[in-house]
This record gives structure tokens, sequence and C-alpha cells, in this order.
């Protein structure tokens, strides 16, 4: 369809744009504009303005400019033509003449519309009637209010083989079929598609029911039932809640993009309006296309189980191509076995809000994905994750974006893998050893709760705090420490500060690391013979032949004639980062635990959330260090 300039110019004449503006934003007169508050960014000075004369709107606080097009598109997320055309029709103006294969789809597509419209009133008169009481007591299970049932126009399908084909039989069949609303078996008459279920209407950008998604009541498969693609439909090309969403996510400055339909309900009711789901398949391009149209960072919120996860790499791995500068993606990560609308039912939209607030960037999401997809002991497994990581960054096709994935992917290997430090030096007068003795990246730079940067050991004397911290210390792994000390002493004067607390350690194990660090500090030409003949002149010979069964234990460090000396101290560096980092991050979760029992610190869910994690990142690294049956 060609649309000259002579005819836009005389839609935009017939079109009052103060009108047009005013159904969704509340505008007051100035003179001879009008003004509101932006409805493209928060503000609570009105900075908006509606000059009918002139026939465009303008924002002097985000620069959002454009006529009554330009807002159909831009505020309303329409495409052009189908702005246009709602333009036109509002302003009694007819479209330019179409050629006749255009004018029959339009035709068949108005008939579709129809007859799809039809059918979600049909659907929602049966919730509200005596045969939709089970649909709406599953309804009130849920939270699901009235007020947003009926906004999302909910409704419900008998179980029935033909009763919507019988309310709807002046279509005709061969219609109902088109529309996905019959199953067509060859030999035998239509039937309807839909019984017993929830029906959930999709729309398209305009607000038109295009399909439907039909949620069993009670048991049964499947689960979900969409319509079928259709001339209106096409699954991989529409969100669900599209419609609603577009003016919501502008507001909001954010869009979301959760799993399924009744997250995004769900969601809708506690006051996330600018949520979206796709339609029972892997997010596609089109669809991230339709997200960077509502924000350039989208955020995907997945569920927190293996198949949610898997579905956010593979959304991952599908926008690398699609990148560019400004334009990405960040992800939320749900507890293990919720999902937004089990979040927001048991803990409120404050809990949810909490998590959108610690949103992971693409790139992060990327690198540990990698970083954790096989051990990185041998330069086999650490030159594999740089070629994963690579490949990945080369899927770019910005080329500004591409190279800033490279540069930082490279870097962060760097700090991965890069070699210990050496050059620590004894300080005297304060007794302290000061130096760069950790090991970059991940391992031996164990951080505090929430602090980055190397683990800094409590002040002397020790607190009461400090000794809780000390007998929260994993003794099985502490054995392991002390061992790994006795099999490798050089590696204890590096670690003379962070392995303080276990001074502090109650019994034998308290008493044999005094006695191993005075040892060797005394004579640092020692080895691991000559300190155990020295502990055991001192008394520590049953001691330290007891605790050195942690040979059993899977370590390189606790092993006796080990071939491969740097990996069992990198090893031991990082096994004690865990075990001096550990006792504080409990300590602290059990702390947030405790204040989100009591309800009493708004904060204390999003600090839970974040040492979760941690706590769950020092289980990987610890668990990165067992050695294999092979290695033994």
């Amino acid at each position: 369809m060609s649309l000259s300039p002579q005819f836009l110019d005389e839609l935009r004449a017939r079109t009052l744009l103060s009108a047009l503006v005013g159904k969704t934003v509340k505008l007051q007169r100035a003179g001879r504009e009008w003004r509101a508050c932006c409805p493209f960014h928060d503000e609570k000075t009105p900075s908006f303005y509606v000059n009918d004369d002139k026939g465009f709107y303008h924002c002097f606080g985000c620069s959002a400019h454009g006529d009554a097009i330009r807002w159909m598109t831009e505020q309303r997320g329409l495409p052009f033509i189908d702005a246009v055309k709602e333009l036109a029709q509002a302003a009694g103006l007819e479209m330019p003449a179409q050629d006749r294969r255009s004018a029959e789809r339009a035709q068949r597509a108005k008939g579709l519309h129809e007859a799809m419209d039809d059918a979600a009133h049909w659907f929602t008169e049966q919730l509200h009637g005596l045969s939709g009481a089970e649909a709406r007591a599953a309804l009130d299970r849920r939270g699901i209010s009235a007020e947003t049932a009926r906004s999302f126009g909910l409704g419900f399908s008998p179980d029935s083989r033909g009763k919507l084909k019988e309310a709807l039989a002046s279509y005709g069949d061969p219609i109902l079929v088109e529309a996905g609303l019959l199953i067509q078996v060859e030999n035998k008459a239509p039937y309807d598609r839909f019984r017993g279920r929830l029906m959930i209407p999709i729309r398209d950008a305009r607000g038109r029911v295009i399909a439907f998604g039909g949620r069993v009541i009670g048991d049964g498969e499947p689960k979900y039932l969409n319509s079928p693609e259709t001339p209106l439909f096409d699954k991989g090309r529409t969100l669900f809640n599209l419609d609603r969403a577009q003016a919501a996510a502008r507001k909001a400055g954010r869009v979301i993009a959760v799993e399924g339909y009744m997250d995004v309900i769900a969601l809708a009711q506690a006051g996330f309006g600018e949520a979206v789901a796709p339609l029972g398949t892997a997010i596609t391009e089109s669809q991230l296309e339709r997200l960077w149209r509502m924000a350039d960072v989208p955020i995907l919120c997945f569920d927190g189980d293996a198949a949610g996860q898997k579905a956010a790499i593979r959304a991952a791995h599908r926008a690398l191509p699609l990148l560019g500068p400004g334009r990405s993606l960040s992800f939320v990560t749900l507890p293990q076995g919720q999902d937004p609308d089990d979040l927001v039912r048991a803990k409120g939209a404050g809990a949810f809000e909490a998590l959108l607030r610690e949103t992971e960037p693409l790139v992060e999401r990327l690198w540990a994905h990698e970083a954790a997809a096989e051990p990185l002991a041998t330069p086999e497994n650490r030159a594999g994750l740089k070629r994963r990581l690579s490949e990945l960054a080369r899927t770019i096709g910005d080329p500004m974006v591409r190279d800033e994935y490279l540069a930082e992917f490279r870097s962060r290997c760097d700090a991965l893998f890069a070699p210990p430090e050496r050059n620590r030096q004894w300080q005297g007068g304060g007794g302290q050893w000061r130096g760069s003795g950790d090991r970059g990246g991940q391992r031996g730079g164990a951080s505090r709760p929430g602090q980055r940067g190397g683990w800094r050991p409590p002040e002397p004397p020790p607190s009461e705090t400090a000794r809780q911290i000390a007998r929260g210390i994993d003794p099985v792994l502490a054995k392991a420490v002390v061992a790994g000390l006795i099999r490798h002493p050089a590696e204890i004067a590096r670690h003379l500060e962070v392995l303080g607390s276990l001074r502090l350690a109650d019994g034998a194990l308290g008493r044999l690391f005094e006695a191993v660090v005075d040892v060797a500090l005394a004579d640092r030409q020692l080895d691991s013979a000559g300190i155990r003949t020295i502990l055991a002149r001192s008394g520590f010979d049953d001691i330290a032949s007891e605790l050195l069964r942690a040979d059993t234990l899977p370590f390189s460090f606790t092993r006796t004639g080990t071939d491969d000396v740097p990996r069992a101290v990198a090893d031991l560096d990082e096994a004690i980062a865990v075990l001096v980092t550990r006792p504080a991050v409990d300590a602290a979760l059990a702390e947030a635990t405790a204040a989100v029992q009591a309800g009493a610190d708004a904060t204390a869910f999003e600090r839970q959330v974040a040492l979760v994690r941690e706590r769950q990142a020092l289980e990987a690294r610890l668990a990165n260090l067992v050695l294999a049956d092979e290695d033994d």
C-alpha cells in the first residue's frame, strides 16, 4: 500500500492531538497548549506539552517529540501502518485503495478478528456463569482478583466438544477452524479445541485478540494449550501482554520478560505492568527485537530451576548477534523452586523489586556459565574456557561491542589464571606480614560478604564475633588445610594473617596450628619432614600423625609425594580462601534470614538472596578442588 505525503498531512490535520494524547494522559490547559507529566519518563513537575496548532508534542525533560502518528508508534508501540489505519478510522478518512490480493487478505483477517473477539466474550460469559464456578475458585486460590481477571479478559471453556462451535455457528466451520478455535480431523466434524480450561486471551500490539492460551483446571495434560499458528497468530513474533506493557514499560524505563502467562498476570496485579512473556517457546530473535523497542536493556526473569536457567542462557546466546552499543540484556535469578507468581504471592511486590535491583549483566551471565561448565585445573581446561568465550564473542555482529567482549573475556581470564605473587615481606614491630600474596581472580581472593578485594582479618584482640566465626569453621576442611600447610610449609607465611581465626579453634587443632606456625617461622628453610620432626619433639607427634590421615581427603595438597606441586599450592590457596570466608558468609546469612523472618527490615530479603548466591559460589569453588578418581 502506498501512502502519499498528502494523505498523511490530511490525516494529521483531522486528528486533534490533545484529544488523542488525553485518552491515556491527564492534560492541563496551559495557555494555548496543554501540559502534563511526561508519559515517556518519570517526573513530578510537568514538562510535557501538546500544541494542537502545530500538531506536535514535546517534552523538555527527555526530549520526546512527535506528531499523532509518532504518538501511536512510540507510546502505543504500534507498527506504522497499523497506527495510520487506526487514526484514519477515528478521523473518518478512507485508506488508499489496496490491490485485489491485499484487499482479500484484509477482508479475511477482519472476519478472523471478529470471530476471535466474539469467542473471547463468550469465554468470559462462561467464566461468570454457572459452569465457571470451578474456574473462579481456581483464580481465587491463586490470588487473582476479579478486577485483574476482567482487565486481562480471562474466561472459561466448558468441557464440551461443541458449545463454542454452536455459539459461533454464524461464522461457519471453515472460519472457526482457520482461527484455531475448532479442530478439523479428516472425515470427522470439527470440534472445540479448548475444553475445560481457564482461557487467557493473547492480543496483538493493537489489543486485538489473535489467539488463546488455555490452562487446565486441576490435574491434566497438557498443562497449557495454545492456539495453533494462524493468519493472525505467529507465536515466535508475539509476546503475551505486549499491548498493555508497552506504555507501562516506557513509564517504568524497563521491560521484564518472564516465562508464563500466570507470572505476567500476577506481576501486573502486584504493580509490575511492564511484564511480558513468550508463548511456550524459547525466546526468539523477533521477540528480542520487540523487547528492545521498549527498553535498551530488557530484564529476563526466568525460574530458578535447571530448565529456567537453561532457557536464560539460550536467550543470552541468541541475543549476541543482535547486540549494539547500549543494547543488551540483564538477568534476574529467582530462588530455587520459585517463579515470579510464587514470589509475589508469598513475599509481596517488595521482594520482587529487590531482585530487580540486583540484575546480572549479560557479560556476567555468559562468563559465569562458561567458567562453571567444567573444572579449570589443567592447561587444556583453561584453554577450552578461553576458546568458548572467544567463540561466543565472535558471534556478536556489532564490531565495537564484539571487541569490547573479547577484551573483557581476556581480562577476566588473565585475572582468574594469574600466578601467585611471592614478594611478601615480614615487617617488624607490629609483627605482621605485608605484600601481595593473594592469587588473582577467583583463587585466593577471598572477600567478606558484600566487599570487593582481598580478605582483611579481624582486628586483634579477637572479638566475640570473631570467636563465633572461628566456631563456624568447617572442621574437616580446617584439618585438610593444616595438613596442607604441614605438607607445604612455605605457604604458612603467605597466609598467616588470614588464618588467624584458626588460633581460636577449640582443642587440638588450634594448638597444633600455633605450633606449626611457630616452627615454620623460626626456620623458614624447614621442609615438611623437618617440621614433623620438630612437632614430634614438642609433644605433637600423635596429634600430627592423626591429622595427616587427611591424606585420604580428596585434595591435591593433602597428598604425599604429589607430582604437581604448583597445582597443590594453588589448590591450597583456594581452600584457605573458602575456609576463612565461609563462616563470615554463614553468619551474615543467618542474621539476614532472622531479619526476614522477623519482618522488621525491608532490605533483609535482598541481603539474604545475595548471601545465598555467595554461599553457593563458595561451595562451587570448593567442589572444583575435589580430585576425581582418576587423579587418585
